[in-house]
């Protein structure tokens, strides 16, 4: 081979083209690919559980005679201005004095209910004394008996206590919640920092002051989650009422719908169905105005690593 040719060869080399690889098609995320039969299914129990307040709704706007005489899921004859007004007379506008039973049972038992809880899940995470295991254990199998169990003892208690048919036989036992201690408990022990407390007291504050002007701002979310848990049990607690309540003036407003609806002469079932949908407006109102303070890592950078 000459060297001529050996001068040729790199030069052949390198004018040779060279093969190029189609770019990769991008594969899509997995976690962006719409999953069609879950979307599916969240529809259909969207559906199922808006269907009883879509009927509610509509029920709502009709007569008497319209509620059985026609579509229950469609509007027919608008009545709702008429029950409104009925339900506002009805036996001397005794159903808004119930509502406001109900909104003071539950306002007023849920807020103490809420602040006793966060003191005693505090309480029960960063105090070390006797017995604490135990007090909490004991909580704990309160959060498994169920309420209705509950309501004969509590009906001899308060007789004792002569305050049967009066607002604090629902009120007193409205201000213990035992789920609300579990969940204050768990949540003291997550989000409240030993560094926070611990500097506080360094500064000179004691320990009510460092619950109330620290703790309480760390528990917003779970006061927010207590209050609402516990506002909606006292709004829908129907046989303490019944059993210890007699005057139909102390009523809560589901004891009076029972009422209502278990006239045997003359049952006004486009009045319950109207008071049933008044009712619920409360709890909407309430869930709306508390979702804002929802909000996690409340003490995100209050503490150095």
């Amino acid at each position: 081979m000459s060297t001529a040719d050996l001068k040729r060869r790199p030069a052949t080399a390198e004018a040779a083209p060279a093969r190029t690889r189609r770019p990769a098609r991008p594969s899509r995320p997995a976690g962006r690919r719409p999953n069609v039969l879950g979307t599916a299914v969240l529809f259909v129990l969207s559906a199922y559980f808006l269907l009883p307040a879509w009927w509610l709704l509509v029920a709502s706007t009709k007569s008497s005679s319209d509620l059985f005489g026609s579509d229950g899921f469609w509007f027919s004859a608008f009545h709702l201005g008429d029950n409104l007004q009925e339900l506002a007379t009805a036996n001397g506008g005794l159903y808004f004095r119930w509502l406001l039973n109900t909104v003071l049972y539950a306002g007023v038992g849920a807020a103490v209910a809420t602040l006793l809880s966060a003191m005693a899940g505090y309480a029960l995470t960063k105090y070390r004394f006797r017995g604490r295991e135990a007090v909490f254990n004991t909580i704990l199998a309160a959060v498994l008996v169920p309420a209705p169990l509950l309501a004969l003892p509590v009906y001899l208690l308060l007789s004792e206590a002569h305050l049967v048919n009066t607002v604090w036989a629902v009120l007193l036992p409205s201000m213990i919640s035992p789920f609300g201690v579990y969940l204050s408990r768990i949540y003291a022990a997550a989000s409240v920092p030993d560094e926070i407390l611990e500097a506080a007291r360094m500064d000179g504050a004691g320990e009510f002051r460092i619950f109330f002007t620290v703790v309480l701002r760390i528990f917003s979310p779970a006061l927010v989650t207590v209050f609402l848990f516990q506002f909606t049990t006292i709004w829908n607690n129907f046989f303490l009422p019944l059993v210890t309540l007699s005057d139909q003036k102390l009523w809560p407003v589901n004891l009076g719908l029972y009422y209502w609806n278990g006239l045997k002469d003359h049952t006004p079932y486009n009045l319950v169905v109207t008071g049933s949908l008044v009712s619920v407006v409360p709890l909407v109102v309430a869930f709306l105005l508390l979702q804002r303070f929802w909000r996690t890592d409340l003490t995100a950078g209050g503490v150095k690593a």
